[in-house]
């Protein structure tokens, strides 16, 4: 497992952190005057945009706490938090999906916050009911097409079932937690009959084996494997804004729609922040999170990877102006797309969804 250490001052974040107890801890049964602790905050994040850091820097400019950072793939930042416990240094948890935070609140990582400001900024269906988590920037899964062979392209998820795409679907694996959280909230709205029943009609319209990433799925528009595909849209955005091989060359041959806007609305999954039970700096911590829902925090956490802020009429990023307005799926809660992950995957294993 490949850890990227961020914080300011090198080394290890562990060591460092049981060092200072153990010294602090000696001198107070010495009866010897404990020095003053500097003020820092420790993140577990798997995010990995350069604008993050200028977030950070602005938030210890403004506070004078110092944030140290690891960023890794969720899973692995998950189980480092299991294995080291309570002699964990982390104060929070970022993940660049709900449904990975599922996974840290099932093993009992995560505690309650208590803050007026991130009831007061963030919207209901953004939090989780009991305050362990909340989205700090939102990313939507949409529909993309082939201008040059599609004229009426599928308006809603739901519509990709139909037979009439036979074939002609491009979409990633199952395990995917992008479209584990799409299939929750598929869950959440129609229930896991129905739910079922829509899996088997996508694994039916494939027209490939599920491979690669997101951005995969629109190289096979390009190449003209599939034509219709489903992806997060700052993926598409980034073959406007840099050049990606097999996308940027031909993106004008790519068409998008925004799912279901005549019912609930597209489907939008989320950054998301936690506090950790076993944070040594719990008031630092709530600072940064708190931090994390102004306006100046908003629009970095949206810049660095083209999503949408969390907080409604926060200033955004240019860079997704061109994909137009569009509403947002605010009727299923994003809660439930932890709650539904594992029937998630239990029904696409079910229709052999790979």
């Amino acid at each position: 497992m490949a850890y990227k250490f961020t914080q300011k001052k090198k080394g290890c974040l562990l060591m460092a952190y049981l060092t200072s107890r153990s010294l602090v801890a000696a001198l107070a049964l010495t009866g010897v005057a404990v020095p003053a602790v500097a003020q820092e905050v420790n993140v577990y994040s798997s995010r990995h945009y350069d604008t993050d850091e200028a977030l950070y820097d602005a938030f210890t400019e403004e506070t004078g706490i110092t944030v140290n950072r690891i960023e890794a793939d969720a899973d692995e930042l998950i189980a480092r938090l299991e294995a080291e416990g309570e002699n964990s240094p982390a104060d929070v948890l970022i993940t660049v999906d709900a449904g990975r935070m599922a996974r840290a609140e099932e093993l009992d990582l995560l505690a309650a916050y208590e803050s007026q400001t991130i009831e007061d900024r963030i919207p209901d269906h953004l939090e989780h009911p009991e305050n362990l988590w909340y989205g700090i920037a939102q990313r939507a899964r949409i529909i993309y097409y082939d201008k040059e062979k599609v004229e009426n392209p599928p308006q809603t998820y739901e519509e990709l079932a139909d037979p009439a795409w036979e074939g002609k679907i491009c979409i990633r694996s199952s395990s995917n937690i992008y479209n584990q959280s799409l299939m929750a909230s598929i869950i959440e709205t129609h229930g896991e009959e129905a739910a079922k029943e829509w899996a088997q009609g996508i694994v039916n319209n494939m027209a490939r084996d599920p491979q690669g990433g997101d951005t995969d799925q629109l190289r096979g528009i390009v190449s003209g494997e599939c034509e219709v595909a489903v992806g997060n849209h700052y993926y598409f955005v980034r073959g406007f804004e840099s050049d990606v091989e097999g996308l940027s060359d031909d993106i004008d041959k790519i068409g998008w729609v925004w799912p279901n806007q005549d019912g609930r609305g597209t489907h939008v999954n989320l950054s998301t922040a936690a506090m950790l039970k076993t944070a040594p700096n719990p008031e630092n911590a709530m600072k940064l999170m708190e931090y994390f829902t102004s306006d100046t925090a908003q629009t970095n956490l949206a810049t660095g990877n083209h999503e949408y802020p969390a907080v409604e009429d926060a200033p955004g990023t240019a860079t997704t102006e061109r994909l137009g307005d569009f509403k947002a799926d605010e009727t299923t809660p994003t809660a439930a797309f932890s709650r539904n992950a594992a029937k998630a995957q239990e029904l696409f294993n079910a229709v052999g969804w790979d």
